[in-house]
C-alpha cells in the first residue's frame, strides 16, 4: 500500500529514501566526531589536571600548532576530495583517495620534519613539545585523510570505526604517559594512537597511500586546493597568532585558561564538528540533485546551529563549582568566566559555517576565501586587542565579536554567489 501525505498525495518513495540516506550520513558524522571529540576531550582534560595551568598552556601552544598543519593537510588533500569526489562511482573513488591520503602523508612528513629541528632550537618545554609534535604528525595527518575519505564515500560507519579504534588504542597510551608526568608523554600518547587508526585504515579502505601522486594531486585540483590551502590555514594561524600573542601579553596561563574554556564547550564543539564532516558532502548532493534548495539547506544548518550552541552555553552557566573543579582542577575557575562569550562565539561560527558549506559546495573559492581572510583578521584583532584591554576576559570577547561579525560576511557571499548561479547555470563543482 501506497503512504499518503495529510493531504491524501502520495508520498514518493525516492523522497523519503533520500532522506533517510541524508539522517544516516548525518548521524554517523556525529557518532564519529563524538568519538574523536571523545578522545581528544580526555587528553585534554588528564594534562589540565595532571601537569597543571603552566604545562597546559605548553601543550594548548602544539595543539593549536597541529591545528594549522591539519589544515594545511585538508586544504591540499581532503577538501578537494571531499568536493569533487563525494557520490561518484567506487573506482573514481579509490584512486582519488590513495593519491589525496598520499598528499596528506607527505605533508605530515614534511612539516613533522621540520618540527624535529625547530625544537631543539627553540629549547625548553616549548621545544621539547614540538619535537614529540614532529614525530607524530605523520600518522594524525593519515587517520584524519581516511575520516574524510569514508564520508565521501556515504561510508560513515567507518569513520567511526576508526575513531573508535584510536580511543581503544589511547587506553594503555595513556597509562604509559601518566607514568611519565610529562607534556611531551602525553603528546607522544595521543599521536601514538592515532598512527594505529590510521595504519587500520589502509585496512578498512583496501587502499595504500600513494606519496608519489602528490604533485599530479595537487596540480589537478590546485584551483580549490591552493585557495582552501589558504583558507584553511587563515583559520588555524589566527588561533595560533591569538595563542602566541596572548601568551606574550598575558601569560602562558592564559592559553591554557582558553584551551580549558574550549573544552568546557567539547560535546557542542563535537557536534559542530561532526556536522561539518557532512555538511559539505551533503551540500554538493543537494546542489546536484535540487540546486533550488540549496539555500533554504544552509540557512536551516547554520540556524540550527547557532541554537544548539546557545542552549549548551545557557546548560554550562547552571554548572555547580564543585562539579567543574572536579572536571578541570585549578582551570576551572578562570575558564567557567569566559563562558558566555565563548558560547556567543561558537554561536556565530555555527551560523557561519551553514554559508560555507554552500559556497565550498558551489566551488567558489574566491569567495570563500575572500570571506574567511575577513573572518581571520577580525579573529585575530579582537582576540589581540581585547587582550592588551581586558586581559583574558578582553580577549574572549573581542573574539566573540569579530566571529558573529564574520557570520555576516559569509551569508553575504553565499547570497552573492547564488545569485551569480541563477544567471549563469553551469555548476561551478566539476563532476569527475
Amino acid at each position: 500500500m501506497t503512504p499518503v501525505t495529510t493531504q491524501g498525495a502520495p508520498t514518493p518513495a525516492p523522497a523519503r529514501s533520500a532522506r533517510r540516506a541524508v539522517a544516516g550520513r548525518l548521524s554517523w558524522g556525529l557518532a564519529d566526531q563524538a568519538a574523536s571529540s571523545m578522545t581528544n576531550f580526555a587528553v585534554g582534560i588528564y594534562v589540565a589536571r595532571s601537569l597543571g595551568l603552566a604545562a597546559f598552556g605548553v601543550f594548548g601552544l602544539a595543539w593549536v600548532t597541529y591545528g594549522v598543519v591539519l589544515s594545511v593537510s585538508r586544504g591540499l588533500a581532503t577538501d578537494p576530495l571531499v568536493v569533487r569526489f563525494s557520490g561518484v562511482p567506487e573506482a573514481a573513488w579509490r584512486g582519488a583517495v590513495a593519491r589525496s591520503s598520499g598528499t596528506a602523508l607527505g605533508v605530515g612528513v614534511a612539516v613533522g620534519g621540520a618540527c624535529l629541528v625547530a625544537g631543539p632550537a627553540v629549547g625548553g618545554g616549548v621545544g621539547t613539545a614540538f619535537a614529540c609534535l614532529g614525530v607524530v604528525l605523520p600518522g594524525l595527518l593519515l587517520q584524519d585523510a581516511w575520516r574524510y575519505a569514508f564520508f565521501a564515500a556515504g561510508a560513515g560507519r567507518k569513520a567511526f570505526v576508526n575513531d573508535v579504534v584510536w580511543g581503544v588504542a589511547l587506553v594503555p597510551a595513556m597509562v604509559v604517559a601518566a607514568r611519565a608526568g610529562s607534556v611531551a608523554a602525553f603528546l607522544l600518547a595521543w599521536g601514538g594512537a592515532a598512527a594505529v587508526a590510521a595504519v587500520y585504515g589502509c585496512f578498512q579502505s583496501g587502499i595504500a597511500p600513494r606519496p608519489d601522486g602528490v604533485r599530479a594531486w595537487v596540480g589537478e585540483h590546485r584551483d580549490l586546493g591552493y585557495r582552501y590551502l589558504v583558507e584553511n590555514t587563515c583559520v588555524s594561524g589566527a588561533s595560533q597568532l591569538r595563542a602566541y600573542g596572548l601568551g606574550a601579553i598575558v601569560g602562558v596561563g592564559a592559553v591554557g585558561v582558553i584551551r580549558g574554556a574550549e573544552l568546557l564547550l567539547g560535546p557542542f564543539l563535537a557536534v559542530l564538528m561532526g556536522l561539518s564532516l557532512v555538511t559539505v558532502a551533503e551540500a554538493a548532493r543537494v546542489l546536484r540533485r535540487a540546486p533550488h534548495r540549496l539555500g533554504a539547506f544552509c540557512l536551516l544548518l547554520g540556524a540550527g546551529q547557532a541554537v544548539a550552541a546557545l542552549l549548551w552555553g545557557g546548560a554550562l552557566l547552571l554548572v555547580p563549582d564543585r562539579l567543574g573543579e572536579l572536571v578541570l582542577g585549578g582551570v576551572w575557575h578562570a575558564a567557567a568566566e569566559l563562558v558566555v562569550p565563548a558560547t556567543l562565539g561558537v554561536a556565530g561560527a555555527g551560523l557561519g559555517t551553514g554559508a560555507a558549506a554552500g559556497l565550498r559546495a558551489l566551488g567558489a573559492a574566491r569567495r570563500s576565501l575572500r570571506a574567511q581572510l575577513f573572518a581571520s583578521a577580525g579573529y585575530v584583532a579582537g582576540g589581540l586587542g581585547g587582550a592588551a584591554a581586558g586581559g583574558t576576559v578582553g580577549s574572549a570577547w573581542g573574539v566573540a565579536a569579530a566571529t558573529v561579525c564574520a557570520s555576516g560576511g559569509w551569508w553575504l557571499h553565499l547570497r552573492s554567489a547564488l545569485r551569480e548561479r541563477h544567471h549563469n547555470p553551469i555548476p561551478e563543482v566539476r563532476t569527475p
